[in-house]
């Protein structure tokens, strides 16, 4: 009964296995029995008490020390529950227990270099020391206590997380001192005339920056010189000391990775050495200077990086990273750098064992490779003329980065706490039995010892949540940062462009295209001068900026309207931050700023709108209820009927530019663009009718908005007015009714156009309704048994032909519906149309050519009204509906290539022919649409000017210097659209 008693208490205590801790602690006295109140706190309680049991086997009396001295045991008993490695060692070797015994400060690099030469017999103030310990276990052993005391520092912290910085640097200089002493072993081995030949040892990887794990192999380069005498002469030929270096360097090798009683120390890898492990394994300076000057890959150059002399001859090794380290700071500017080494990364995750996935905290997504890869790759890019970013160490180098602007604030704080957890975890790994590993452990015992040992309360739950949590922010960052479209743009630009003087730069800025680069500089300095974190963000920004105004139409004006929209939000916090972070964003505001004043006066009234560049899918035209749903919610929160249609406004000319970028950055067709123009001024006018119709005195009865022409077409232009048609419901007898309800109806419908034309911050939309019955003579709204009156008694041919695009897009839908059904009664005739009907409407369409083609203007280059242009295709695609829409209904579109294509379908066209009339309408309607963008204001004829024509030809996807191309196909394409035209509408 005892004993179940004993083991419950050890289970509640954290003995998982309270059996056999019973029977280890069955035998302690009750004085020993005090020591189980630190054993509890270890990581791993059962390992510990399975290690103090073989401690005191190996040193008697240990259990009483321990008891007596609570500072040796708070050191020990957490390196026993944390690494099952060291406690054999301690085993086999129990004096070492003493090196754990009093205060735990660190050792210096001198103190330990100095610990471990005397370890292996060397005078640790000789200038090139020699030991007399041949065989090297006393430096394995030198090395295991101080490992033991980095360990117990590092598992007595109270905050692991914090102190993973001291521990790697310890942890390097421990190294920097094994390999000072494995070469003084190598010296004595090669006898005296090793004195003859200067060895240098080179740090790489996490050595060279001194972030060191407690299993990493050591990554070195060796470089050999002979030795001079008084007058500079070389004792002994290079390839002597390069042989006398050679067998040294494999000496100290040999002796850091060989296996004895002693134990161990870990592997020194030198295959980042010039060709790899296929090369000779020491070169002189002149070779490496020949070979990197020469041969060397980017990957190599990005390898030396974090070069710093070790050991061995610490001059030649300076001179060494003196003679690599500008090559370093050019590898960005290699033809397809930031692509390479993106690639490379695709391709490391791609061969982490499938058994590993997710759970590679070095190589796998969201592990320490994304961190480190993320930044090296914005040093080796932004530190070519910034000498604050030439830092060896991540962390170091992380906050280089941030303070100059190059990585937010908030990100390099994550980044920077991420690295942290993940090194501690990696070292928590790595020390359970010093073993060379970063898989996170899958079973639940190993994740509990971890877990414990970083302080949590539930210990595998919370492990895993916050790796996880930890992996999912730096792949994401990651992603944002490495694969950033700002980097590879900066990275395409010269160093010496980024250092050019102002003479130069003005030069450098005409090259590009810039018609004034005096101007341009102005802009500039206006943008990046000062110490301010913005200027620093848009000293980062303006090359790749300028560049890619540069690759779009006018790049003068991209540069000034950037200015104009950064000043504009200079102290939003969100605006350059996301500029710089935001994957495509600063490139498609490039783009949309250089190619469009149209963008740019839309973008300046509101500059916040430039947030919805951030992402592509924000670039898609909203659905039209979302925005009519917005646009009523807005204008009920408003006082005033001009309040509510001004904020009705603006959230029109938001939308616009939406439609504007996706349009410019070739996310929408022109037919998309039609599609979501109709929707906008449909919600617009609904908005706004129905507010109105609420604000009003009386009751005003529902009314419908018919959209007529090219609104009811589907087919908007940036520059088309809206066509309409109006109607109220017929007034019943049924309760209260308003005494002159047309009177109202038409106040209100007054009122509207007069709000959504009047000029503003905000553009005017101009509602068009002379397309009504007996036109501008006639009523601006009328009931719905007018209207049936009216078509059954007096309409026209041309209003015929006007009904064929009307659909009712705004307002009452029951209103709206009753007047389409009479319009479908009409516009589709029972038997087409007669004879005399076809002879009115080519009788129109003659005198529209001979009338409406504004005066001077060049018929081959009018979109609309020139031959084969928008008209000529609309007129012969509306008389074909109208001849046979009444047999075929798929004929029964109010949108001309929908109709179009239907007639193909059913016969009524030849197939090329109907081709050949899209491909003109399409090409027609793209011109109009970019004319606007690209002035800012509305025009159907292509520009004679030769600097706008150059522009609108860019705009359309030609490349410089092809306005001529444009010329050309726009009259080859309206030439056969027009002899189409002339055989279908004609019948010539």
């Amino acid at each position: 009964m005892r004993t179940e008693t004993a083991q419950g208490a050890l289970a509640r205590r954290g003995f998982t296995d309270a059996e056999t801790a019973s029977r280890r602690v069955a035998s302690w006295t009750q004085h020993q029995l005090r020591l189980l109140d630190v054993v509890v706190r270890a990581a791993d309680p059962d390992l510990t008490l399975t290690s103090l049991d073989r401690l005191d086997d190996a040193d008697p009396g240990l259990l009483d020390r321990l008891v007596d001295d609570p500072e040796l045991a708070g050191h020990l008993v957490p390196v026993l529950g944390a690494s099952v490695a060291l406690g054999q060692h301690l085993v086999s070797h129990p004096e070492l227990v003493d090196a754990l015994d009093g205060p735990l400060r660190r050792t210096t690099a001198t103190d330990l270099r100095r610990e471990l030469l005397l370890a292996v017999g060397a005078d640790p103030a000789a200038d090139v020391p020699v030991a007399t310990d041949l065989v090297g276990d006393g430096l394995r052993l030198a090395y295991r206590a101080a490992l033991l005391r980095v360990a117990a520092r590092d598992l007595c912290a109270p905050e692991p997380i914090e102190a993973v910085d001291g521990v790697a640097d310890e942890l390097s200089d421990l190294a920097d001192a094994t390999l000072e002493a494995a070469l003084a072993i190598a010296r004595a081995k090669a006898g005296p005339e090793a004195a003859s030949t200067r060895l240098a040892v080179v740090a790489l990887g996490k050595t060279g920056a001194q972030e060191l794990n407690y299993l990493s192999d050591v990554d070195v380069l060796f470089v050999a010189e002979p030795v001079r005498d008084a007058e500079g002469r070389p004792v002994v030929e290079n390839e002597r000391a390069i042989s006398l270096a050679t067998r040294m360097a494999a000496e100290m090798t040999r002796i850091c990775s060989a296996h004895t009683a002693a134990g161990t120390i870990w592997e020194v890898d030198a295959a980042l050495r010039p060709e790899g492990k296929a090369g000779q394994l020491v070169r002189t300076l002149s070779s490496h200077a020949k070979y990197y000057s020469t041969w060397a890959k980017t990957w190599e150059f990005q390898a030396m990086l974090k070069a710093r002399p070790a050991a061995g001859d610490l001059a030649l090794g300076g001179e060494f990273v003196d003679l690599v380290t500008p090559y370093v700071w050019r590898a960005a500017e290699r033809e397809g750098f930031v692509h390479d080494t993106q690639a490379m990364r695709r391709r490391v995750v791609a061969h982490i064992p499938a058994r590993d996935a997710g759970r590679e905290l070095k190589l796998g997504e969201g592990g320490l490779r994304d961190v480190e890869f993320s930044v090296q790759m914005l040093q080796l890019v932004h530190g070519r003329v910034d000498e604050s970013l030439r830092v060896g160490a991540t962390l170091p180098a992380l906050k280089a980065l941030v303070d100059g602007g190059y990585v937010g604030r908030e990100d390099g704080k994550t980044l920077g706490l991420a690295y942290r957890f993940l090194r501690v975890l990696e070292h928590r790994i790595q020390l359970f039995r010093l073993r060379r590993t970063h898989v996170l452990p899958e079973s639940e015992e190993d994740l509990r010892r971890i877990g414990r040992s970083l302080g949590y309360p539930d210990p595998v739950t919370e492990l895993v949540s916050t790796w996880r949590n930890v992996a999912g922010s730096v792949r994401r960052l990651h992603e944002r940062l490495y694969y950033s479209p700002l980097l590879e743009a900066v990275a395409r630009i010269p160093t010496s462009e980024l250092r050019l003087t102002t003479r130069a730069a003005e030069d450098r800025l005409q090259a590009l295209g810039y018609d004034d680069p005096a101007a341009a500089l102005r802009h500039i300095a206006a943008l990046s001068q000062g110490v301010s974190r913005q200027a620093g963000i848009q000293r980062q920004l303006l090359p790749a900026m300028l560049g890619w105004f540069a690759e779009a139409p006018n790049p003068d004006a991209g540069l000034f309207a950037f200015r104009q929209v950064s000043e504009a939000l200079g102290s939003s916090p969100w605006y350059l931050r996301a500029l710089r972070d935001e994957g495509a964003m600063a490139e498609r505001l490039a783009k949309i700023l250089a190619s469009s004043r149209y963008a740019v006066s839309l973008l300046l009234r509101a500059p916040q709108t430039v947030q919805m560049l951030a992402e592509e899918e924000h670039l898609r035209p909203r659905p039209l209820a979302d925005v009519r749903s917005e646009m009523l919610a807005a204008a009920r929160r408003q006082s005033s009927s001009a309040a509510a249609v001004e904020a009705v406004r603006a959230i029109r000319r938001r939308e616009l530019f939406r439609i504007a970028a996706a349009d410019l950055l070739g996310e929408v067709d022109v037919l998309q663009v039609g599609e979501a123009l109709t929707d906008l001024v449909s919600a617009t006018v609904h908005a706004t009718l129905e507010t109105l119709r609420a604000n009003a005195d009386q009751p005003v009865p529902p009314i419908a908005v018919v959209a007529m022409g090219r609104w009811g077409g589907r087919e908007l232009s940036y520059a088309s007015d809206a066509d309409a048609m109006f109607v109220m419901g017929d007034t019943t007898g049924d309760g209260p009714q308003p005494t002159d309800p047309v009177r109202l109806a038409g106040a209100v419908i007054t009122q509207l156009r007069k709000l959504l034309a009047q000029p503003g911050a905000d553009p005017a939309l101009s509602v068009d309704a002379d397309l009504r019955p007996e036109g501008k003579g006639g009523a601006l709204v009328r009931s719905l048994a007018a209207y049936r009156n009216y078509y059954q008694r007096w309409s026209s041919t041309w209003e015929l032909q006007a009904l064929v695009r009307a659909d009712a897009l705004a307002g009452d839908p029951d209103v709206g519906a009753g007047l389409m059904a009479e319009v479908d009664r009409r516009r589709w005739p029972e038997e087409g149309l007669t004879s005399a009907q076809l002879v009115e409407i080519r009788k129109l369409k003659a005198r529209v050519e001979a009338e409406r083609l504004p005066r001077g203007a060049d018929p081959q280059r009018h979109t609309k009204l020139g031959p084969g242009g928008l008209a000529d295709v609309e007129w012969t695609v509306q008389t074909l509906q109208l001849q046979h829409a009444h047999r075929l209904p798929q004929l029964r579109s109010t949108q001309t290539v929908v109709a179009l294509r239907a007639a193909r379908d059913a016969g009524l066209i030849d197939p090329l022919d109907a081709g050949q009339l899209e491909e003109a309408w399409l090409l027609a309607s793209r011109i109009r649409n970019s004319i606007m963008l690209m002035r800012g204001r509305a025009s159907d004829s292509i520009p004679s000017d030769n600097r706008e024509l150059a522009a609108l030809a860019e705009l359309l996807g030609y490349g410089p210097g092809e306005s001529s191309h444009l010329i050309a196909d726009y009259r080859r394409v309206t030439r056969r659209a027009r002899q189409v035209v002339d055989r279908v509408f004609w019948e010539e």
